[in-house]
């Protein structure tokens, strides 16, 4: 099997990710449940996690990590504390329903700012444009449908100058782009733990700038007598039973991105787009490819007068696994210009060898050219 669907989920893991999970399956309990031992160990796990991830992304108290279920339970948390109905809220053209779905749910004032992919300038000239007067902004770091590294930092900026809470989805940027919370100074950084960090499915980063609004209510393992959550972070943003299988995994995970390093990663997926420039530069697939300065390992096609679903299950049964369709992200087709075909898309990890991307740009080839 060939393994091209990574901006979804990374399938292939570090061999320490199901090792650690299943270790705490065995051995662990819920933290701030009782201070036996499996408590205490459970306790241990989700606080180590914290710390690494506060190291890894440059935050200075491990307790503005908080754990979620998913990147979009992290970004729902962010939004629903920063926006309300009719707010106005500034997005990028190439934001996830993740983002999209929760505004539209609180009837925010919604302005698209920056249309063209792979174009930096296009993009803060259009945040400068939209931001004065805005209540919030939600920016991705990079789209999850193009690869498209948006300016995020250069974005930040702008909103500091405008006194705009800025809320960044890093789903596809954690662990292959360096990340520095303290830099960025964001209100909120969201991620998914089962991405580029290499943890479970089920497992989420919010990193939180400020103290936000719970969305759940309940157990916190602290002050019980309260009948409302804890106002300190973590607590106040972790109701109920942690999932700490998933987040000793987590932690796992992103000890891997620490011994390898980002650099590293994203220097292997950059080779890898090099060879996908370079091998169907002539095959009649259409590649949406920008300056390799802004895009990461996603990689996204349309087969011409080929439909997308078409090509993708003709990989599939060749054992290629890739996603086709809008990739839940249709303002970013709609900014590209793919809404009505959507693509097929290539998304790459270190655990992709340049000799299966080789093999499917054969297999690619023979496809297109059975099929002309």
């Amino acid at each position: 099997m060939i393994y091209l669907d990574n901006a979804a989920t990374t399938l292939i893991k570090p061999v320490t990710v199901e090792q650690a999970v299943l270790r705490a399956m065995r051995s662990m309990a819920s933290p701030g449940r009782g201070g036996h031992r499996p408590a205490m160990l459970a306790a241990e796990a989700v606080l180590d996690c914290r710390i690494a991830a506060a190291e890894l992304f440059h935050v200075t108290d491990p307790e503005r990590i908080v754990f979620t279920m998913n990147a979009t339970h992290a970004l729902n948390l962010a939004i629903h504390s920063l926006v309300g109905a009719g707010d106005r809220v500034v997005i990028s053209g190439f934001e996830h329903n993740s983002v999209t779905r929760p505004l539209h749910a609180l009837h925010a004032d919604l302005h698209v700012a920056g249309r063209a992919v792979f174009n930096p300038e296009d993009t803060l000239a259009a945040f400068q444009k939209k931001l004065p007067k805005a209540k919030a902004a939600v920016c991705t770091h990079v789209s999850n449908a193009f690869g498209y590294i948006l300016p995020i930092y250069e974005i930040a900026e702008l909103c500091r100058e405008y006194r705009v809470p800025l809320i960044v989805d890093a789903s596809q940027s954690a662990g292959i782009l360096p990340i520095d919370a303290q830099r960025m100074g964001a209100a909120f950084i969201a991620m998914p733990g089962h991405k580029a960090l290499f943890g479970p499915q089920g497992t989420g980063i919010l990193i939180c700038g400020e103290t936000g609004s719970p969305l759940l209510f309940g157990g916190s393992g602290s002050e019980s007598f309260l009948q409302r959550m804890p106002e300190y972070l973590p607590d106040r943003l972790e109701a109920g039973t942690h999932n700490v299988c998933g987040i000793a995994g987590l932690h796992a995970g992103i000890a891997y991105v620490q011994e390898r390093g980002t650099a590293a990663i994203l220097d292997h997926e950059k080779r890898l787009l090099g060879i996908m420039a370079r091998e169907m530069s002539d095959s009649g697939l259409e590649l949406f490819l920008g300056d390799p300065e802004h895009q990461c390992g996603v990689v996204s096609a349309r087969p011409g007068r080929m439909d997308c679903e078409w090509l993708a299950q003709q990989l599939a049964d060749r054992d290629i696994c890739v996603r086709s369709g809008l990739h839940c992200a249709p303002t970013a087709h709609q900014s590209v210009g793919t809404i009505e075909t959507g693509t097929v898309r290539f998304s790459f990890s270190p655990f992709v060898a340049e000799e299966q991307l080789w093999r499917t740009c054969d297999v690619l080839r023979e496809i297109l050219k059975s099929s002309s």
